[in-house]
């Protein structure tokens, strides 16, 4: 990890859970973090915590930007700010997801929309605006989608009925993966995209879903961190490896 020091990574959904922990190990690592989330306070409260602390030999600097990835204005915004202000990117980690615990038939619209927006559009165009700094300055780089098992398989059983269309936006960012890892390739880039598919993780993403109210005491769960050392491990190999695909999860889950 030590030739990732001093360089930038950028985050969505890094105010909780996944994002967050992600965030963290990046900036213990020595990474600076421009943090995208709507939940702008939260991060700024982190921020303020951690220059509390004092500073930390060796450790990276988190930057707070207020992002709503539903609108591709913000989106653009923030990779402005951090051209001008960090030097561009060359980490991405596409993290921040929505679900809506409900039924595809019984659903309207704008659950549809939203749920979009987040979970595929957002990455496609964080995905797009990161490259293109990472090409302009040849420097080497890196792409992380935190996709999810439902993205390769949906279980049978009562529980997986109701993840609308949450299990469809994550066989999406599964495929876009692999498409933007031909890309890369032929564009010959020095960029790696790697794919990590967690199992379920205990997080805020079930937060005022009833039907999941004790979902975690019922599954063996992951913690975020145990997502952050899995990006952790696939950013830390040499150049010439690239992690195309972590599955990952708690032992014991179905």
């Amino acid at each position: 990890m030590n030739r990732w020091r001093g360089k930038t990574a950028v985050v969505t959904g890094a105010a909780s859970g996944i994002g967050l922990a992600i965030t963290e190990r990046l900036i213990e690592e020595g990474m600076n973090v421009a943090a995208f989330d709507i939940q702008y306070q939260r991060l700024r409260d982190r921020e303020i915590e951690m220059r509390s602390r004092g500073e930390s030999e060796g450790r990276g600097k988190l930057f707070p930007v207020k992002c709503d990835l539903t609108n591709e204005r913000d989106i653009l915004a923030g990779f402005e700010w951090v051209a001008e202000n960090l030097g561009g990117v060359d980490v991405v980690v596409n993290n921040a997801g929505i679900t809506h615990y409900s039924k595809v038939i019984e659903s309207d619209t704008d659950v549809f929309r939203r749920m979009l927006d987040v979970n595929v559009l957002a990455v496609a165009i964080c995905t797009r605006e990161s490259v293109s700094s990472m090409r302009a300055r040849n420097v080497e780089g890196h792409v992380f989608n935190i996709n999810s098992i439902l993205g390769h398989e949906i279980p049978e059983g009562v529980l997986h009925r109701g993840w609308n269309l949450y299990p469809s936006c994550k066989h999406a960012t599964v495929a876009m993966s692999s498409i933007v890892r031909r890309e890369l390739i032929d564009v010959k880039a020095k960029v790696r995209m790697t794919s990590v598919s967690p199992g379920l993780v205990k997080t805020e993403i079930t937060s005022g879903t009833p039907e999941l109210s004790n979902l975690f005491e019922r599954i063996p769960t992951l913690e975020p961190a145990d997502v952050a050392d899995a990006v952790a491990y696939a950013l830390g190999t040499r150049p010439e490896v690239q992690v195309t695909e972590l599955t990952i999860r708690r032992t014991g889950e179905p």
